[in-house]
This record gives structure tokens, C-alpha cells and sequence, in this order.
């Protein structure tokens, strides 16, 4: 069931509200910039993400010219959540830190099922062979 979760950057001028199905499922992945950040997401559709506040705290940061949007707050450096276009997801989305959301419960996180992406070889449909650093 979906849940109407807040979230944030460290320093709090960046918020946001997402309705979030956590059982659903969240993802890691081991792309170049998803490993050193240490990403762990999960995506919404634009219907279901709303910015708050923060709009001009964000810095847009993509790995190559047709990669996802990267965003971070110019004043703490935490990245709240980004998003991307993928046909595959239907079109538009936003994937939300699950560790920026503010009022999760522990136990939310522990029972989220984690599905594991390799994005280093563009195969983003199946898990990588190593998964112990993500």
C-alpha cells in the first residue's frame, strides 16, 4: 500500500513528499556514480513526487548527456532524488533516496526488498555477479 512519506537533504532546504510502496520494492545499483554514492532508490511517477521546497538549492549533475538527472543540494551535498526517462517505466520518473525519506520506520527499511542493477554493463535487467559492496 502506498504511503505518503516526507523527505529532505541534510541541511533541510530541499523537501519533498512522495507516495512510496516500499514493499514494492527499492533498488541498488552498481553503475560508476550509483556505487561511489551509494545510492539505494526507489521510483515514482511524477504524479506521486512533489517538490516543496529547495528548487534553487538543487545542482543538476548527469554522468553523460543522456543520463538520469543527478540532483544534490549546492549547500549539504546530499542527493534527495533525481530522475530519468525510460520507456521501460513509462516514460518519466523520479527515484527518491530512500535514506532522504524522514519518517521511516526501521522496520519499513529492513522489510523493503532490495533488487540489485547492473548498470556498469548496461544491463539493467539483470542483477551484477557481485553484490556484497552495494
Amino acid at each position: 500500500m502506498k504511503k505518503m512519506y516526507t523527505g529532505s537533504c541534510h541541511c533541510g532546504a530541499v523537501r519533498f513528499e512522495a507516495d512510496i510502496n516500499l514493499s514494492e520494492g527499492t533498488f541498488k545499483c552498481n553503475c560508476s556514480f550509483c556505487t561511489k554514492a551509494r545510492n539505494w532508490l526507489t521510483t515514482v511517477k511524477p504524479d506521486a513526487f512533489r517538490l516543496l521546497t529547495g528548487e534553487s538549492a538543487l545542482t543538476d549533475y548527469r554522468c553523460t548527456p543522456t543520463s538520469n538527472h543527478n540532483l544534490f543540494c549546492k549547500h549539504c551535498g546530499m542527493r534527495p532524488y533525481g530522475w530519468g526517462e525510460a520507456p521501460e517505466l513509462g516514460g518519466k520518473f523520479y527515484a527518491v533516496n530512500v535514506t532522504c525519506l524522514d519518517d521511516v520506520d526501521i522496520n519499513e527499511f529492513l522489510s523493503a526488498p532490495i533488487a540489485y542493477i547492473d548498470g556498469r554493463n548496461d544491463n539493467y535487467q539483470s542483477p551484477p555477479l557481485e553484490i556484497r559492496h552495494l
